[in-house]
């Protein structure tokens, strides 16, 4: 059984546009590929051929992943989202207790995160980890950097 996928409207959407994409354009721009490629002739020493196969299982694959998500997605809606725990959507400014620094990430589904600008994914050992938590709340967490310590200092709505 898959397992459930987290993702705000936003995250589903632009999965749902991509897929679209890929199915409709990119798809029969890799068919005209492969026919073009297969108009070269022998096809065991076709290196244009080999790559527009390439190309196509690449496509496919990123279809399937694509179909998936969408099949296992869980729309968190803003509804409920209070911003007394951390929850997907919501910003949380976190306290390392080892070193003192500071840090804000954005909660995000799978499909949105970008770690370089503050963007973590709820399926990151931080992003998981921090998930439900309150405000004062020291959460520890297993990464494979070794254990982590945060204070959750504030939860942005």
């Amino acid at each position: 059984m898959s397992e459930e996928i987290l993702l705000t409207q936003e995250g589903y959407d632009k999965v749902v546009a991509e897929h679209e994409y890929l199915v409709s354009v990119r798809r029969e721009e890799v068919s005209q590929h492969l026919k073009e490629a297969k108009s070269y002739g022998d096809l065991s020493e076709n290196a244009e051929y080999d790559a527009a196969k390439n190309e196509q299982a690449e496509l496919e694959e990123r279809i399937a992943k694509l179909e998936n998500m969408m099949r296992n997605a869980k729309i968190v809606s803003e509804d409920e989202v209070t911003g007394e725990h951390v929850n997907l959507g919501l910003t949380v400014r976190i306290k390392d207790q080892k070193t003192g620094k500071q840090f804000k990430y954005t909660i995000v589904g799978i499909t949105d995160a970008d770690p370089f600008s503050g963007k973590i994914s709820n399926e990151s050992p931080v992003g998981k980890g921090l998930l439900g938590h309150a405000k004062g709340d020291i959460v520890e967490i297993e990464t494979e950097a070794g254990m982590l310590v945060y204070k959750i200092m504030e939860i942005i709505k």
